[in-house]
């Protein structure tokens, strides 16, 4: 499948919300024909420190996308394991989805998978900061 008819399927679903209801996603800017920059949302999981709060990412596809992961920041400061605590990227090393990435793989289920990463016991006790910090 084409890059541009991949990334205009994403953009469906994400705008119809047909797919996880705890993450969202759609275009950064609308005037970006080449679909580059994405923004997506995910919703803190319950029992876990993150329960009640609303984290906003970065996601930038590439002309390589889907055969490579897209790159992913997180723009709410957040404290988990895979994410770089200087500039809120995702460390693919740290992060199974990106380092063993597969073209069928989505954008949102990157999103879902973070999420799910967010209730991991490594990640789900860890003291975080103040709900409105972003990384810079």
């Amino acid at each position: 499948v084409p890059r541009n008819f991949r990334l205009l399927d994403e953009l469906e679903r994400g705008e119809k919300g047909l797919g996880d209801p705890a993450v969202s996603l759609g275009m950064d800017d609308a005037d970006d024909l080449l679909m580059y920059s994405w923004r997506g949302t995910i919703l803190g999981p319950y029992d876990s420190v993150h329960e009640g709060r609303i984290y906003q990412l970065k996601l930038y596809c590439d002309d390589d996308y889907p055969s490579k992961p897209p790159s992913v920041k997180f723009q709410s400061r957040i404290n988990m394991t895979c994410v770089n605590q200087e500039t809120g990227l995702i460390d693919s090393k740290n992060f199974a989805m990106l380092a063993d990435w597969k073209p069928d793989f989505t954008m949102e289920d990157v999103l879902t998978q973070l999420r799910k990463e967010m209730a991991a016991s490594h990640n789900k006790r860890l003291p975080q900061p103040a709900e409105d910090s972003i990384f810079l």
